[in-house]
């Protein structure tokens, strides 16, 4: 089965590559009717593909998206995106898998983690759990950080770091990275 648990659909032919998954990304994003947000970066990963939206105004993150690889339906990725985002994720009610309204909530104030203190713990619990492993620069969205991590010079996975409480989520649900187009906000 594919989708939630971020395994690849079985049994569906060829994956349908990085530019068809940058389309169905779009036409989700599009969906919301909001100028405000556009579509950042698709990467493509061993199980998934992975997009990252941002407000325009703000340059924040506004929400994380998967497209399967196989089917191309598109879904908010599980994890810290749908749990710690306090303006677009389903905790605030928005758009998503409990099928809530589009109505952005209210962020909980400012974060209390900087993004260097976010890097800074990131890389305490790869340096635990991945050594040799290092952090790029965080990706800002409400109520949290998600951070791509590196080993031998090549992304090899990320995590996210809660903007309140320092709290890790390692995506382990990716698998391993294979290519990344920047399409900028």
């Amino acid at each position: 089965m594919g989708g939630w648990t971020g395994q690849p659909t079985q049994g569906q032919g060829q994956p349908i590559g990085l530019d068809q998954a940058v389309k169905s990304a779009q036409a989700y994003v599009d969906q919301y009717g909001n100028q405000d947000l556009v579509l950042d970066e698709v990467m493509e990963f061993q199980y998934n593909y992975y997009a990252i939206v941002k407000e325009k105004s703000t340059d924040n993150g506004a929400f994380e998206l998967l497209v399967d690889k196989y089917s191309g339906a598109v879904y908010p990725e599980q994890g810290p995106n749908m749990m710690w985002n306090v303006k677009y994720g389903m905790m605030s009610g928005v758009r998503g898998m409990m099928g809530g309204q589009f109505r952005p909530g209210n962020a909980s104030g400012p974060m209390t983690v900087t993004p260097e203190q976010a890097t800074a713990i990131a890389q305490k619990w790869l340096d635990q759990n991945q050594p040799g492993s290092t952090t790029e620069s965080p990706d800002r969205f409400y109520g949290y950080y998600t951070i791509h991590t590196v080993k031998d010079g090549k992304v090899s996975g990320m995590l996210s770091v809660n903007g309140y409480s320092g709290q890790v989520w390692y995506h382990s649900w990716h698998g391993a990275f294979v290519q990344l187009k920047e399409l900028g906000t």
